[in-house]
């Protein structure tokens, strides 16, 4: 119960530090924490259900993308002032030094592993955001179409 309870937090706290760098409103602070850390919480326990690195930030990004979409219409703001404080948990930076530090002093065969582990990542978080950008524009059409449709109807029976 505590890991869990500081990985949300350290989580929340990372997003929130950096949507305060990249001076998004003041309002949307809480949001931009709880969007980083639905992302982290759900690529954090993928990982410790024996998952991949890649599908937990499939799902983390995923997530990301929900909150992030649910919390722009609340707060009427754009979805990206949530979506990219959100991802900063979830980017393979680590993953990625150990890559370039590992080519550099000769260790070739770790470097690469490292290096398509880095990339499957940043594929996959990329991955999850455009499919939930679809999705969200489909179910924007679905509700477009419905009530066009519901339109016509009423005036039919008129």
């Amino acid at each position: 119960m505590t890991t869990l309870l500081i990985q949300f937090s350290f989580s929340f706290l990372a997003s929130a530090a950096y949507a305060i760098i990249t001076n998004v409103p003041r309002r949307s602070l809480i949001a931009c924490g709880l969007s980083g850390a639905s992302g982290w919480m759900f690529y954090w326990f993928v990982i410790q259900l024996g998952g991949n690195a890649a599908l937990g930030s499939l799902l983390g990004a995923l997530s990301v993308a929900a909150v992030s979409f649910i919390c722009s219409r609340k707060l009427k703001l754009p979805v990206t002032i949530f979506n990219i404080p959100g991802m900063v948990p979830l980017v393979p930076g680590g993953l990625a030094y150990q890559a370039v530090r590992n080519l550099v002093i000769g260790n070739y065969e770790t470097a690469i592993y490292s290096t398509v582990q880095a990339i499957m990542i940043a594929g996959a978080i990329a991955l999850g955001l455009v499919l939930s950008e679809v999705l969200n524009h489909n179910i924007r059409n679905f509700r477009e179409k419905r009530e066009i449709v519901s339109l016509i109807r009423k005036k039919q029976e008129k």
